[in-house]
């Protein structure tokens, strides 16, 4: 009996996954972009602690990616909590259109920095490329306004590493493999600063429970 015809489409899923996780692997064993990540959320949750946000931004996937993280802050990632202050800039299609129109594609976010941020803030730049338009333009807005910047990109980073006091590149130069690592790592990044932010307020974290 003749061996069964290989299925190329099964194939394809197979490389497809084992391809993501090779580059999830690779992101499982960078020490230094532990580190970073570690170091963003502390920053992140001490901001919060001290009444200030977090914003979020992307384009296409990562503006998906930009409300997703936003929502795990004001919902919850696991356990039962109050919220945490997040906001995305990806979502109010009047502003997004009105600023587009009125002053290019390029100012989208970094005009409703202008006009939501303050000294103090905490701002995640998701790019895939780190060569983005808006989101460097929102960047050099954060810098001169003291606000605080969180750069997820890939593995050249783009533009984006002089911009960002913190900056997560994914050991990968195609998208969708990014931005699976990214996934991963906002998950990750949520529940750090939930537990830091919550550490430290231990009377909202006891009226969650309660």
């Amino acid at each position: 009996m003749s061996d069964p015809t290989p299925d190329p489409t099964a194939d394809l899923i197979r490389v497809k996954l084992f391809e993501g996780l090779g580059v999830l692997e690779a992101v499982a064993h960078d020490a230094a972009l532990h580190a970073t990540l570690i170091a963003a959320a502390e920053a992140t949750a001490d901001a919060l602690i001290s009444g200030h946000k977090l914003m979020v931004a992307g384009n296409g996937g990562s503006a998906a990616d930009a409300q997703h993280v936003a929502a795990e802050f004001v919902s919850r990632l696991v356990d039962d909590r109050p919220p945490m202050r997040a906001v995305a800039l990806t979502t109010d299609t009047s502003i997004l259109t009105a600023v587009a129109n009125d002053y290019g594609f390029e100012r989208l976010f970094a005009r409703q920095i202008e006009a939501l941020g303050q000294p103090g803030d905490v701002f995640l730049a998701i790019s895939t490329s780190g060569n983005s338009p808006n989101i460097l333009r929102a960047l050099e807005q954060c810098r001169a306004m003291g606000i605080a910047t969180i750069g997820l990109t890939g593995n050249t980073g783009g533009k984006m590493p002089p911009l960002c006091d913190y900056c997560l590149r994914m050991p990968s130069a195609v998208t969708m493999y990014i931005q699976q690592a990214h996934l991963a790592l906002e998950h990750i990044f949520s529940l750090l600063v939930e537990r830091r932010y919550f550490s430290a307020r231990p009377a909202a974290s006891a009226a969650a429970k309660g």
